[in-house]
């Protein structure tokens, strides 16, 4: 539950969830430290229902997780989004954005996250069985979509001159953002199987925006690291390549094995 309780004014409770897995971590906000991290990955994509009751075996088995807390963020993982410019967006009309993106149902709820500075909104649908099971859990609390942090994250880079590609991967998920000069060309998600799948969706998209691949620079983060087929492949016709910087603001309390990278998203909701 979130408390007011003065010894855990300072822990904070992150959460992500997608259809593939779940990641939690607890942050000490007085020390910068995070204090407790557990990750699980599902063997296949589950559904809303049953992702659910994965959660709640991970409640029953993790004694962390029943600490009380101040502070809770969750974050929805998925492809059920579509971005709109700030001044196009009416909120009484927001499913009806979405239905050119993704099949919707009458009883879906739609949530809407707004890019900070950048006159957008990102308009998603989480999972409501999950929103209801945290909010008996913990009262209110804070949800956004994946890639609201992305773009919040991406679009705040100082170094926003020229054109920028920016990956997030996880498993069979390509997420690619295009800014130039600070600006957005282009945000989506694919679904891929193999590395040839990755390396299309990203080549095609340079070329509708007709952009060289050996003039822009890549930035890789997420599931993927120098060994890795995709990125070798990669290297065979993008000229610069670089991994998104893995470190964060936060410490990890020793024992926790965290791959920043891998968790990029997670610790960059805290």
């Amino acid at each position: 539950m979130v408390t007011n309780n003065p010894e855990n004014t300072f822990l904070k409770l992150s959460i992500q969830v997608s259809l593939n897995g779940l990641s939690f971590c607890t942050l000490n906000t007085k020390t910068n430290t995070v204090v407790y991290y557990h990750k699980k990955v599902f063997e296949k994509e589950l559904d809303p229902v049953n992702l659910l009751q994965k959660i709640e075996e991970e409640y029953n088995t993790q004694p962390q997780l029943k600490s009380p807390v101040n502070e809770v963020k969750l974050c929805f993982c998925n492809t059920l989004f579509t971005l709109v410019p700030k001044k196009w967006f009416k909120e009484e009309a927001a499913a009806s954005y979405l239905k050119f993106n993704t099949k919707i149902l009458k009883t879906d709820f739609v949530a809407v996250d707004e890019i900070e500075t950048k006159e957008m909104v990102n308009i998603y649908i989480p999972y409501t069985n999950i929103i209801n099971y945290f909010f008996e859990k913990y009262g209110e609390f804070e949800y956004s979509h994946h890639l609201s942090i992305l773009l919040n994250k991406f679009l705040s880079f100082e170094d926003a001159k020229g054109i920028k590609v920016y990956t997030h991967n996880s498993k069979n998920r390509l997420d690619l953002f295009i800014i130039e000069d600070g600006k957005l060309l282009l945000c989506n998600s694919f679904t891929f199987f193999s590395k040839e799948d990755y390396l299309y969706y990203l080549l095609f998209a340079a070329e509708q925006l007709e952009l060289d691949p050996k003039k822009f620079r890549l930035y890789l983060g997420g599931e993927i690291h120098k060994e890795n087929e995709i990125y070798k492949l990669l290297q065979e016709y993008v000229e610069h390549i670089s991994f998104l910087s893995s470190e964060t603001e936060h410490e990890i309390e020793e024992g926790w094995n965290i791959n920043r990278s891998e968790e990029y998203i997670l610790l960059n909701t805290l």
